[in-house]
């Protein structure tokens, strides 16, 4: 039910990530936030990691991200999405959502100029931003909903 949940939450962001090249606050922050407060309350993460594991995944996911947010790769809202994600989660999850992110990003850097030609007008324009040609920063938060299936199915 746990892992259900994340993937809803992450369905959220990808869609606003891919429609607006954004991810609200509320959330990032807030699903962050209500993932501190479980942590805090319950003594482990929301997929049952101890907490002090969430707190590991947390700083490992700002040591994973700040660098390309300082490099200009990262938005904002893509570290938020990564420390929240860390402190529900934990490391063996983030560093597979990590790895599973990459591989998506390659893949679809390698089909997406010929898939895009079969898309729907409409299609193309609600995923305007995750066309190849039009910036070399993708959203991100499509990627991190594959890489966390990817993980989910490897790992449980």
């Amino acid at each position: 039910m746990q892992s259900f949940v994340l993937l809803i939450w992450l369905t959220l962001c990808a869609a606003q990530d891919a429609r607006q090249r954004q991810i609200g606050n509320s959330l990032t922050l807030g699903v962050g936030g209500l993932a501190l407060v479980y942590l805090l309350v319950t003594g482990h993460t929301w997929l049952g990691a101890d907490a002090v594991q969430g707190g590991w995944a947390f700083l490992l996911a700002l040591l994973l991200t700040l660098p390309g947010y300082l490099l200009n790769r990262f938005g904002a809202g893509d570290v938020k999405l990564m420390t929240a994600l860390g402190l529900a989660t934990d490391g063996t999850h983030l560093l597979g959502v990590f790895i599973g992110a990459a591989l998506a990003s390659v893949f679809w850097l390698v089909i997406a100029p010929k898939l895009w030609l079969h898309m729907s007008q409409r299609l193309r324009e609600h995923l305007r931003f995750m066309a190849v040609e039009k910036s070399k920063k993708l959203p991100f938060a499509p990627f991190v909903l594959i890489g966390t299936i990817l993980t989910l199915a490897w790992i449980h």
